[in-house]
Formats: structure tokens, C-alpha cells, sequence
């Protein structure tokens, strides 16, 4: 007798084995991961100070003493997320468990992790630090705002061209290593896109789905309000709060989530205006469940995968956007940017091809990325690829 075997895997798990069967999502999942791990440990990989030292038998560690509250915190964070999200919880949970456990560490860093305000670099290249038992360096022993003063004036250095200081990408007019600050800036791309992209997918998740589920007046009244919000032209919007209020990566963050949301707001209407109809949802509004729980805990789920799409190639724009401002000149100052180091490229007076080559190629491998996985996701989810490759979902 055949024994018939029914499987139990979900939809989002069976979405995420499919989009993970081709080779373009590996390859973006695989530069992504890069990213992370660079953002992450980018004290540790590029630093002009040593990452652990022994001075007359006392072993030190310079790189932990003046590791920043932001350095801090983002590795609290990341741990924080591994741990929490081996847990067997569900996945909502273990969001906002990461979002508040983020959040308590964010204010205990900044209660008990009190770095020195100001770093002199110099001071890492004299006899207190080179004439020692042993040390060990970063792979890259150089700080992203090291300018290495004293090297003297040469400015701009090509890959390679000296054998005593060797810089893999070159240095940018001021004397710092590139690829350091190709490391560090990766910090600012994730963020950017992670948090900016957040934003708007909370509002957009929110006024999409009340759309959605009301109808009549809420969605004639919401789809204004998208429509509104779909004609703001971000990236003059961006300018003119830059004009006005100085520049600022949580201002970037707020304003792109904030003018980005309508997309969002629209997948999640199409999809709550057909899952509002199915028996289970009658069921749980009979049943008396509160509205939060009937939207998001019975509905969302089960519409939440076109988002995924959404999501990726929101992200991709939002790195795009802040790459735009400081190639204008108008990004963060006292941090490095990719868009930044492309800016510093144009301007020179002569061109200088690794100041070009390395930043607009992470700018292009990032975005491209992004939208791989989003392609990937795409194509999971889309029931006509599906029956062509002969899978019944």
C-alpha cells in the first residue's frame, strides 16, 4: 500500500526554498552577507590601532578602549540577533524581541560605554606602540580617518606604488587608505537602506492594510493620501532639508521612509482586498478577535510575501538615494561614504581610477544585489514561472 505524505512546510518557507534554487540570489545573498560582516567588525578589519598588544608582559587591547558607542552597538546588535532569532519563536516575535532587546542595549552602551572624545592616530605610530613584546594588527592597518600626516604631502597614492606602506586600493587626496574607508562605508550603505526601507514598510504595512480591510471611505481617503505621498519628489526634498538643517544619515533615514511608503501601502491593499473574503478571516472576525490581531497576525502573513519583492528593490533605491546626496556633496561629513569617495574622484584635477572604480563598483554590486534577490523572489511567488517548471504550489 502507498503511503501518501503530506507535507507541513509553510508558504513563506516553501517562497524562500525556491527563491534560494537559483544561482543570480546566491550570488547577491553571498555580497550582502560581505556587507554585513564588513559593517559589523570594521573596527577590527581597518584600524590604525592594534587589535590586541604585550608591553612589558601586560597584554592590552587599543581597538576595545576606543571602540565608539555606534561600534558597540552594532555588534551588541548583531549578536543579539543571532541568538534571538535561533529561538523557536514565531517570526513577528522574534522582531520585536530584536527591536527591544536593540533598544535596552542602545541605552546601556550609552551609560557605561564612555570612549576617549578624541583620537589621535599619530600617537598610535610612536614608540609606545611600535617598540612592544608583540602585537597583532587589523588586516587593514589603517583607520578609514587616518590621514597619515606623517608620510608627508603626497597626497594621492595608486594601489601598490610604494613598497613601504601598502595600500591595496590606493589612498584618497588626503593620505586615507581607500579600501578602509570602503570597509567603513559600508556601514552607512546598510543602515541607510535597512532602516530607511523599515520605515516605510511599517507605515505602508498599516495604511495598506486598514485599506484593504475597510474599503468604501478608508480606501477612497487612503489612496488620496498615497497619491499625495507617491508626488513628492524625494531626492529635492532630501536637498532642501539639507539646505535648511544641515546634514544628517537619521534625517536621510526618516525623510526617504517617510516619502517611500506608498508603494508598500498599495501590495498590501491588493492583497488584504482579496484575503478579506476567505472563510478564515470571517472566522476570526466572528470569533471576536481585536482588529490588530484579525490585520497582522491573520492577514499580513498570508500577504506578506509580494512585500519581499518590494522591500528589496526599496532598499537598492534608498542606497542609491543617499550614494546621489554625497555625490553632490551634501552627505555626512565626519563618515565615509561611497558616494563621497566618488565626489572626491570628479572633483581631482587630474583622474585618479581607483577612486572611481572601487566605490562606484560596491555602489553597482550592492544595488545589483538587492534587486538579484529581489528577481529571485519575484519569480517564486509568481504561480505562472511556477507551473511552467512544472510545481504545483
Amino acid at each position: 500500500m502507498t503511503k501518501h505524505v503530506v507535507s507541513r512546510e509553510s508558504f513563506i518557507a516553501r517562497i524562500w526554498r525556491k527563491t534560494l534554487e537559483g544561482v543570480g540570489v546566491k550570488v547577491g545573498l553571498a555580497w550582502v552577507a560581505l556587507l554585513v560582516f564588513s559593517a559589523v567588525f570594521a573596527p577590527f578589519l581597518a584600524n590604525s590601532m592594534p587589535l590586541i598588544m604585550s608591553k612589558s608582559g601586560v597584554i592590552s587591547s587599543p581597538v576595545l578602549q576606543y571602540l565608539s558607542v555606534e561600534d558597540a552597538w552594532v555588534l551588541a546588535t548583531f549578536f543579539i540577533a543571532l541568538v534571538i532569532f535561533r529561538l523557536r519563536l514565531a517570526t513577528g516575535k522574534r522582531i520585536l524581541l530584536c527591536l527591544l532587546s536593540s533598544a535596552m542595549a542602545a541605552v546601556l552602551i550609552n551609560l557605561f560605554v564612555k570612549p576617549p572624545v578624541l583620537v589621535i592616530y599619530d600617537d598610535f605610530r610612536t614608540v609606545a606602540y611600535t617598540q612592544v613584546d608583540w602585537r597583532i594588527m587589523p588586516p587593514i592597518p589603517y583607520a578609514p580617518t587616518d590621514y597619515l600626516r606623517d608620510l608627508g604631502s603626497k597626497g594621492l597614492e595608486a594601489p601598490f606604488i610604494t613598497e613601504r606602506h601598502v595600500h591595496l586600493m590606493g589612498t584618497e587626496e588626503n593620505g586615507a587608505d581607500v579600501l578602509s574607508r570602503m570597509i567603513h562605508a559600508c556601514r552607512i550603505s546598510l543602515s541607510i537602506g535597512l532602516i530607511a526601507s523599515g520605515i516605510a514598510l511599517f507605515i505602508g504595512v498599516i495604511v495598506g492594510g486598514l485599506m484593504g480591510y475597510f474599503s468604501g471611505i478608508v480606501d477612497m481617503l487612503g489612496m488620496r493620501l498615497v497619491e499625495i505621498f507617491e508626488d513628492i519628489p524625494t531626492l529635492f526634498l532630501l536637498l532642501t532639508f539639507v539646505a535648511f538643517f544641515g546634514r544628517s544619515l537619521y534625517m536621510m533615514m526618516v525623510i526617504i521612509g517617510v516619502t517611500g511608503w506608498s508603494g508598500y501601502a498599495r501590495y498590501v491593499r491588493q492583497e488584504f482586498l482579496k484575503l478579506r473574503k476567505q472563510d478564515y478571516v470571517q472566522a476570526a472576525v466572528a470569533s471576536g478577535l481585536p482588529l490588530s490581531s484579525i490585520l497582522f497576525r491573520h492577514m499580513l502573513p498570508n500577504g506578506v510575501a509580494p512585500l519581499l519583492v518590494a522591500v528589496s528593490f526599496g532598499v537598492a533605491g534608498a542606497i542609491l538615494a543617499e550614494a546621489t546626496l554625497s555625490f553632490l556633496g551634501l552627505g555626512v561629513v565626519d563618515a565615509p561614504s561611497w558616494g563621497q569617495m566618488l565626489d572626491q574622484a570628479v572633483k581631482s584635477s587630474t583622474f585618479n581610477w581607483w577612486m572611481a572604480v572601487f566605490p562606484g563598483g560596491a555602489i553597482f554590486m550592492t544595488v545589483f544585489s538587492y534587486n538579484l534577490i529581489g528577481e529571485a523572489f519575484r519569480d517564486a511567488i509568481d504561480p505562472q514561472l511556477s507551473r511552467k517548471a512544472g510545481v504545483t504550489i
